[in-house]
């Protein structure tokens, strides 16, 4: 596993009983979280101080109760990068801290290539890859359903002096973007993707990562460019181990490109224990 452990506005604190207790700069969040099942003592004094504790509904959903007034968005940094933290009712922040490992991989295959790199970040949230792959110095083009997380992922561009950088900026739904760059014969080095577990299209169409992902990730390798880089692939979807997307990414990309594959679970090192929280997986195709 490779731990997330390069934040300095970021701290899992504890984690214990299906909860997380964290620190986003420096503001206190308790969430919770499927994969905590253990339940030791809540170690961390600090669980008794959090502002705010994320409670879901057993009709699905939920919400923020809140101990104390807070922003509705404050800024958190990794590296040089900027990013907006602001919590949604889905109980998510919009940043995935976790995925900094993956930045930072990311960064150093761009840096090493020493020659222009085009970027394809699909379901790009609010674009930590994004910006971590510009600030390499690549151009990428960032599509995501979501019109406001869109918004959210150019606002952390201008908050991290990116916007100027070369970016495209696509709302829309990733398969059909991807059909559409087939056409017109765009071409990309790099293909990061971060679909999500389930999920629905902007025309309404049902998306389920373990009955799509395949033909995603086909349909997907026809864009890479003639001397690809890199091919990424992350899961949050429990039950669908490194191993399985692995075999995919290397049964559909190893014939047609060569190269090799390798995969892994990310997660976050737990201060109060020294354990790490795993928080998804990856799994990635090189050259």
């Amino acid at each position: 596993m490779r731990p997330a452990d390069t934040w300095r506005d970021y701290e899992l604190l504890d984690a214990t009983n299906h909860n997380r207790l964290e620190r986003w700069g420096s503001t206190l969040l308790i969430r919770p979280d499927p994969q905590v099942i253990w339940k030791n003592a809540e170690t961390s004094p600090l669980w008794a101080k959090a502002d705010a504790i994320y409670y879901r509904s057993a009709k699905g959903g939920g919400q923020w109760n809140y101990h104390k007034k807070l922003p509705q968005k404050w800024q958190i940094h990794w590296q040089d990068l900027t990013l907006i933290v602001s919590p949604t009712g889905f109980k998510h922040t919009g940043v995935f801290p976790e995925q900094a490992v993956n930045w930072a991989w990311y960064q150093e295959k761009i840096r090493q290539a020493g020659r222009p790199i085009k970027v394809l970040n699909l379901f790009g949230y609010t674009g930590g890859a994004t910006l971590a792959c510009l600030a390499a110095g690549a151009s990428v083009t960032h599509v995501d359903a979501s019109k406001g997380m869109v918004a959210w992922a150019r606002e952390n561009a201008a908050a991290s002096h990116l916007a100027d950088r070369p970016c495209r900026w696509i709302v829309d739904d990733c398969a059909k973007f991807v059909q559409r760059e087939i056409r017109r014969g765009n071409k990309y080095d790099g293909v990061i993707m971060d679909p999500p577990s389930y999920g629905r299209g902007p025309g309404g169409e049902i998306w389920k990562l373990e009955d799509n992902v395949y033909d995603l990730i086909a349909l997907t390798e026809q864009v890479l460019s003639d001397d690809p880089l890199f091919f990424a692939i992350n899961s949050y979807t429990e039950g669908l181990s490194p191993a399985v997307m692995e075999y995919i990414v290397k049964t559909t990309l190893c014939p047609v490109q060569g190269g090799h594959t390798h995969c892994d679970e990310i997660g976050l090192p737990v201060s109060a224990t020294g354990g790490v929280v795993p928080c998804g997986a990856t799994a990635i195709w090189e050259k």
